[in-house]
């Protein structure tokens, strides 16, 4: 689903004013990468469709009074930074780790994969692993970058609007995600593969 830039206003307006329709259209709109937010900050699918779920939640809440200065997506990315810190903090207060794996045993995307024509099993398992790898050395980060990064390459925020979520400068920014990916890169070793 798409929207041009004029039905995206149309449609946050009508969220604004309550409708449940326009809600849902937004959140088709922007579920694929909200989930892929959520799954890499969780490492799991089970608290990823929980983050979503509650997202829906807060949306309703808090839609209201939203400033449609901005651009939607920023917010919307912000509210959920939010949704990601509060599961992690609350994990921490459980004493319970946090996996980045990104993947767990039930994919239910897995199957599907697995009986494709095109593609084989061996193919499958390969980029099964890269991507719990990848998870893995994520999650090596500290907790600033991995934010960061997060937001920049599954939220597809700018910069700029990373930095005014997270109140630091743009160069910050900038630097950090540059040094983080470096070093993802360096982690990853061979392994790495910028088409994945």
């Amino acid at each position: 689903m798409e929207m041009s830039a004029g039905q995206l206003k149309d449609t946050v307006a009508r969220a604004r004013a309550g409708s449940r329709e326009a809600i849902g259209e937004l959140m088709e709109l922007y579920s694929r990468r909200l989930y892929g937010y959520f799954l890499r900050s969780s490492g799991n699918h089970h608290d990823a469709e929980d983050m979503l779920s509650e997202l829906t939640v807060r949306l309703v809440r808090n839609l209201p009074g939203y400033d449609d200065r901005g651009r939607f997506d920023a917010w919307l990315f912000r509210v959920s930074a939010n949704i990601a810190r509060d599961r992690i903090r609350r994990q921490k207060v459980r004493g319970s780790e946090i996996s980045l794996a990104g993947l767990d045993d039930d994919d239910p995307g897995l199957q599907a994969r697995l009986t494709a024509d095109d593609v084989s099993a061996a193919t499958v398992f390969e980029q099964a692993q890269a991507r719990r790898r990848l998870a893995e050395v994520i999650g090596q980060l500290d907790h600033d970058t991995r934010q960061m990064i997060l937001l920049r390459h599954f939220g597809q925020l700018s910069f700029r609007e990373i930095a005014q979520q997270l109140g630091c400068p743009l160069g910050t920014v900038l630097a950090r995600v540059h040094r983080g990916l470096r070093r993802l890169r360096k982690m990853m070793g061979e392994e790495y593969d910028p088409r994945r």
